[in-house]
């Protein structure tokens, strides 16, 4: 049965890609956006979160929204007012969004949220499923005001979903691009130990689980959106190396030089999240990529 959708941050690496997975399956799309834009086939309504205003005609028989919209985690450096903007474009939009449905009393049904796996911090070696506690640090701080702000949802009736985003592998946006820069200048090799687990997810199947999120009633709550098997960040920086036929250096990049870089935010590359997927693998999802070489392979092979 097709369904009327709106997705916020429709124009990311996520949303852009899902726009059209959607549309094939035969729903229909409208979209919020800062700046007016044409895509085909889809409705286009203007917002602005910081001063909470939004055309509230983008609503009109609305029954699920897709939560995308937020700032780049890793587009500027972390700065007070940076990281007040991140956590800001994630909650006040939720909230813009949640105040909207009931002044104009529309019978949304679903709302699905990204969220990140940036939720459980640094980890280590630790097994994470959907039941572990929260981390520590700003990016937990952010995930989980993000999760609060789309919790929000739960007394209206609304039905939750938080997909907590691995690092998605996409040839040219995303964490892959950034991960392959280095290395096809040369320069690339692990960072920090090596060792820290990094839950990797490919394009495809990150679509596909938010299509099953709009699909599945029976989801709800938190999810980790990530391929069954995690790998290091050695390993990773191997693989990718391989694929781009240049080499790694065998010296690993401290943690000291990461932050003299890139201040806090050198918590990304190094950050060890363990995260397991049963939860997601209980809804009867199926990966299309549960192994790293075949999801490298799909993309640098295309």
């Amino acid at each position: 049965m097709s369904k009327k959708i709106l997705i916020t941050g429709a124009t990311g690496l996520v949303g852009r890609k899902l726009i059209s997975a959607l549309q094939a399956l035969g729903h229909e799309i409208a979209i919020l956006t800062r700046k007016q834009i044409a895509i085909d086939g889809v409705k286009v309504y203007l917002w602005d979160v910081y001063n909470q205003t939004m055309d509230v005609n983008a609503l009109n028989g609305i029954d699920t929204v897709i939560h995308l919209a937020g700032e780049g985690i890793a587009d500027k450096k972390w700065t007070d007012k940076r990281k007040k903007q991140i956590i800001d474009s994630r909650v006040l939009s939720a909230k813009l969004l949640y105040k909207t449905i009931q002044e104009t009393k529309t019978q949304v049904k679903s709302f699905i949220s990204a969220s990140a796996v940036g939720y459980y911090g640094d980890r280590g070696d630790e097994i994470l499923t959907e039941n572990s506690n929260s981390g520590t640090g700003f990016l937990s701080e952010c995930c989980m005001k993000w999760e609060d702000a789309a919790n929000e949802g739960l007394v209206l009736g609304i039905r939750v979903v938080k997909i907590r985003i691995g690092l998605v592998l996409s040839k040219n946006d995303g964490a892959l691009a950034a991960m392959a820069k280095p290395i096809k200048f040369f320069v690339g090799a692990p960072l920090g130990s090596g060792k820290q687990w990094m839950p990797w997810i490919h394009i495809d199947d990150i679509i596909q689980i938010f299509i099953k999120a709009v699909e599945d009633k029976e989801m709800a709550g938190a999810y980790n959106a990530s391929a069954p098997f995690p790998v290091t960040n050695k390993l990773l920086t191997y693989r990718i190396a391989q694929r781009l036929n240049r080499p790694v250096w065998p010296i690993h990049v401290p943690k000291f030089a990461l932050k003299s870089l890139m201040g806090e935010m050198c918590i990304l590359p190094l950050m060890s999240n363990n995260t397991m997927v049963q939860k997601l693998l209980n809804t009867g999802y199926k990966f299309s990529y549960v192994n790293l070489d075949e999801a490298l392979d799909s993309i640098y092979n295309k």
